[in-house]
């Protein structure tokens, strides 16, 4: 009996330790950046987002300025606002700013990564790769961890109501 209660802690802790190595920060220059993530997508859906978080521990600025992913035809950075009581979705074609100190988070219904025209399903599990190309940082590869359909985070399972717009759906 010791021994069972011995091997399933030995393996939850090895199961936690899993966890932790992939929720590790990539470091590029004076940016960390961290749970890179994406929601599965629907049979014959053309279009995902991409979501994760930027922090700059620089004291200089640092600006995306583009993404690149093999599965997408087109991939470009996005930002969902508020206009005049409208939500409007936008291409951000001059980059975005990581100003030094500061966080930027993209998720649902904010900032996020605009992967179009996709050659495949992203299948929850599944790792999907993406490049960030920085004007300081250079070029940062990134994996995109893919959620549920529904999630409105990394680890959530998708099973909540969206509550915020989602475009796994649409064609373009």
């Amino acid at each position: 009996m010791k021994n069972i209660g011995r091997t399933l802690l030995a393996i939850s802790l090895l199961l936690t330790a899993c966890a932790v190595a992939q929720a590790e920060d990539i470091k590029a220059g004076d940016l960390v950046i961290s749970q890179p993530w994406s929601r599965a997508t629907p049979g014959g859906a053309k279009v995902a987002g991409g979501y994760l978080t930027i922090e700059n521990k620089g004291t200089v600025a640092d600006k995306l300025v583009s993404v690149s992913a093999d599965i997408a035809g087109k991939a470009e950075v996005h930002e969902i606002a508020m206009e005049n009581g409208v939500m409007k979705m936008r291409l951000l074609d001059k980059g975005l700013v990581i100003d030094p100190g500061k966080t930027v988070k993209f998720a649902p219904g904010g900032y996020h990564l605009m992967l179009q025209e996709l050659k495949g399903p992203f299948k929850q599990g599944d790792k999907v790769p993406v490049t960030l190309q920085f004007e300081k940082a250079g070029k940062v590869a990134v994996s995109l961890d893919v959620q549920g359909v529904g999630a409105q985070a990394p680890g959530d399972s998708g099973h909540m109501m969206k509550k915020m717009p989602d475009h796994s759906g649409m064609k373009m």
